[in-house]
């Protein structure tokens, strides 16, 4: 899902944190992507790089706020 379309504004080490993110951020109103490398949750030793939790770049700044805020 990297793409200039979207912003990386967390990397987690777990999807279920990711996802938590992304719950919190959606309560907010944004829109909120999550990308893991972990073949279907089957294989998450295989998240090398992390999950990352993506948003529009228009939204980047209020999600970090919010982020920062909720110690993030």
């Amino acid at each position: 899902m990297i793409s200039e379309d979207v912003v990386s504004v967390a990397v987690v080490t777990s999807r279920s944190e990711a996802e938590i993110i992304a719950g919190l951020l959606r309560s907010y109103g944004l829109k909120v992507g999550v990308s893991a490398d972990d073949a279907g949750q089957q294989e998450p030793q295989l998240q090398l790089n992390g999950v990352h939790v993506y948003v529009a770049p228009g939204d980047e700044a209020e999600a970090r706020e919010i982020l920062s805020a909720s110690g993030q």
